[in-house]
């Protein structure tokens, strides 16, 4: 039997940790999803089961080696972005994967930002709004202060997707995607690590810094970096548009990426949860995000409880276009008996979520001839969803990617010189348009 060569992808989302096989012409050859169960931390918060992933990884591996119709050439990672690993001298991990929604302490942060420029300033430089835990240089910060015989140690911080890569190749390095998201430790003007590291001396700890499309040798193939989720998924659209556009990725957090907009991140860009994140290549990107996928979970929950039927029933219920919401606004502040059905309460969820969601992406439009918005991810196959948005954005094609799975994509383009002796295909992206509602 020929054996067909192949990358592997582990694309590790909050919720969903997925496997795919790409061939030489990016076709999934192969796909798997799977969710774990959340452990808890020494405080009793929840957070990521590393032992799980770990398991995921290599029993994953070892069935698809035993194959005999694949041949496995490269491995790679996309993963969610704002959490850190903490390895000891023998390559360990000291402690939990904290989650990123953990709460942070309050005279911690205002310690940090009295002591390097207060919190405006250093915003500013580092691109990031103050988040808390979502700033994944608080979280060693944190670490340093709150549990010193831990910090003592520490030999190493991995970001995930790094981590995801150390399992198998044992070399730890730092990708500029996985630095450049939100995490207060990248000077975007100096386009350096921030200076506060190196005051508190943890610069030597941050292994060294690689390009996207490094890979290390690990048997028969090759396994890359890892990347940040957010960025991987941009890459099929930047080696397949040159004309400006918009990225909506869409999960537990709904992400718009404008790599068009070069215009400095502002003051009241900050106020208003705008932020940058870097390319595959390390250039800014201007970003807004909305929480809008747990949202959408947390609702469908209540619509379905309250009208005793099936959650799995909504994401694929068809759009009515007689169905008229009411004014937008807070679905959760809503009295559910005030809807006549659960169809129409659907409708009222997904154009609140819609109407957030264009004013969140307006916020990076920026002054560039904006043309398209591309909406990859779980809500690009909510029919309900794009109809609205394609409504809200007039002027202006929205299409939904088909291939829904740009950061997994994106994760193997990244490598692609590293693997594949074949050209990048030109039909990568499979796009829907959605129309203005009555044209």
């Amino acid at each position: 039997m020929t054996r067909t060569p192949v990358i592997v992808i582990f694309d590790i989302g909050k919720t969903n940790k997925k496997l795919f096989l790409f061939d030489e012409q990016y076709h999934i050859f192969f796909e798997r999803s799977v969710r774990f169960s959340e452990i808890t931390d020494e405080d009793g918060d929840p957070c990521e089961d590393l032992e799980s992933l770990h398991s995921f990884v290599f029993d994953s591996l070892r069935e698809i080696s035993e194959r005999k119709d694949v041949e496995i050439k490269a491995v790679n990672f996309s993963t969610y972005g704002a959490s850190l690993v903490y390895l000891n001298a023998e390559g360990r991990p000291l402690t939990p994967l904290y989650n990123y929604l953990k709460i942070y302490p309050a005279a911690l942060q205002e310690r940090f930002y009295q002591q390097y420029g207060g919190a405006d300033t250093f915003s500013l430089q580092t691109a990031s709004p103050v988040l808390g835990s979502l700033n994944a240089g608080m979280q060693l910060y944190r670490l340093k202060y709150q549990q010193p015989e831990v910090f003592k140690q520490l030999h190493y911080v991995l970001h995930l997707p790094q981590y995801m890569s150390y399992l198998l190749t044992g070399t730890p390095c730092t990708d500029i995607t996985s630095i450049g998201c939100h995490t207060n430790l990248w000077d975007f003007p100096s386009q350096r690590y921030h200076h506060w590291l190196g005051a508190e001396q943890l610069l030597e700890m941050l292994p060294r810094l690689v390009s996207a499309g490094e890979v290390f040798a690990e048997k028969d193939y090759v396994t890359g970096a890892g990347l940040h989720d957010s960025s991987a998924a941009l890459i099929p659209y930047l080696v397949s548009f040159r004309e400006p556009f918009i990225l909506l990725s869409t999960g537990t957090w709904c992400i718009s990426l404008n790599p068009f907009n070069n215009e400095p991140l502002t003051a009241e860009e900050l106020r208003q949860d705008c932020l940058c994140y870097m390319t595959y290549e390390g250039r800014p990107v201007k970003a807004s995000r909305l929480f809008s996928g747990y949202e959408h979970e947390r609702e469908v929950k209540r619509i379905a409880t309250h009208f005793g039927e099936p959650e799995a029933k909504y994401p694929t219920m068809r759009y009515d276009p007689e169905i008229r919401p009411g004014e937008a606004g807070s679905f959760a502040a809503r009295d559910l008996h005030d809807f006549a059905s659960d169809v129409e309460a659907y409708h009222q969820l997904m154009y609140d979520i819609a109407v957030q969601q264009y004013h969140t992406t307006r916020l990076v439009w920026g002054n560039g001839a904006v043309s398209r918005v591309f909406v990859d991810g779980g809500f690009s196959r909510n029919t309900i969803y794009m109809n609205m948005l394609a409504g809200l954005f007039r002027g202006v094609e929205v299409y939904a990617a088909s291939m829904a799975q740009a950061s997994a994509l994106g994760a193997a383009l990244a490598i692609h010189k590293a693997w594949n002796g074949k050209g990048i295909p030109n039909d990568l992206i499979a796009l829907q348009y959605y129309a203005e509602p009555g044209l």
